[in-house]
């Protein structure tokens, strides 16, 4: 018997249409959760407390070590506990006036500031443009780098007896000592910087036809501003040491000429003060130098 043929069926199935979106629409993404302030001012918060606590919790050691050595009778250096006692009046006041030459530390730090603000002044100006003219001129460079290298190896206090003879006041004289100090690093880091400028910077420049002074603002000077500050950094540095240790010879009411007759009145507690006011400002002046050479030099890498 024949088995019955086999017919295929076919299924068949409705489907709705959807209804077609109208070219150009967007599709709406899900709004994205804004970010809590509290969250971010708490992240703030970790990282200055990250940044401020293990410096605290350093110095905290470092006083106690210093009270306990020295906090016994017959000890040679006053401890912290002394300090305060005796120096209280220049740290809480430092600006007060009972004299002329009776006056706080604050004083005494801006007026040696002064000073420092007119030589390393001076030192910026004149290193920057010596530097770019050694990096520039080859025959400047064979001409004046080896003179440079000696001169910067002489200590800033020999220079004080031929200034005092030049200027014949203990004011100049002093200025002039931070800017012989301030401006070899100055110098040799802006020739530095000058002589890494790619050949690409120069070649834009002579198709511009650019002429001397607009080159040296346009393509020198941003090209070597990371090398100018960093000489600008390591001078601010060396002008603050310059300036304390030649005011300890020129006198006046500056900070040092203050250290050295603390020294001679035996009283080490202010001296210890003045030197924690060195180290702030010196800190301070640092910083400040590092900041502008930020934004300066913002989108400027070293090469």
């Amino acid at each position: 018997m024949a088995a019955p043929a086999f017919k295929p069926q076919i299924v068949t199935t409705e489907t709705k249409s959807l209804p077609a979106k109208p070219a150009g629409d967007v599709v709406a993404l899900p709004a994205r959760k804004p970010q809590s302030r509290l969250k971010g001012a708490g992240g703030q918060m970790k990282s200055v407390l990250a940044a401020v606590v293990p410096p605290l919790v350093v110095l905290a050691a470092i006083l106690l070590v210093w009270q306990i050595a020295f906090g016994r009778p017959g000890a040679t250096l006053p401890p912290p506990t002394t300090i305060w006692s005796e120096a209280k009046d220049l740290i809480v006041d430092p600006f007060f006036v009972n004299g002329s030459q009776d006056i706080g530390l604050g004083w005494r730090v801006l007026t040696s500031l002064e000073r420092v603000l007119y030589g390393f002044g001076l030192a910026a100006i004149a290193g920057v443009l010596l530097g770019a003219l050694v990096g520039q001129s080859v025959w400047a460079m064979r001409g004046l780098d080896p003179i440079f290298q000696v001169l910067r190896t002489v200590p800033p206090l020999a220079w004080l007896p031929i200034s005092l003879a030049a200027f014949r006041d203990a004011n100049p004289s002093a200025i002039f000592v931070i800017f012989i100090t301030a401006i070899w690093p100055v110098i040799i880091n802006t020739a530095v910087g000058i002589r890494n400028i790619p050949q690409d910077y120069r070649n834009v420049a002579q198709v511009l036809r650019l002429n001397t002074i607009e080159f040296f603002f346009k393509i020198m000077v941003p090209s070597a501003a990371p090398y100018i500050f960093t000489g600008l950094r390591i001078g601010i540095g060396l002008s603050w040491l310059a300036i304390v240790a030649a005011e300890m010879l020129t006198g006046g009411v500056g900070i040092g000429f203050f250290i050295w007759d603390a020294w001679n009145s035996s009283r080490l507690p202010d001296i210890i003060v003045a030197l924690i006011y060195i180290g702030l400002v010196g800190f301070a002046l640092d910083r400040i130098v590092a900041l502008v050479g930020r934004i300066v030099t913002r989108g400027v890498a070293a090469s």
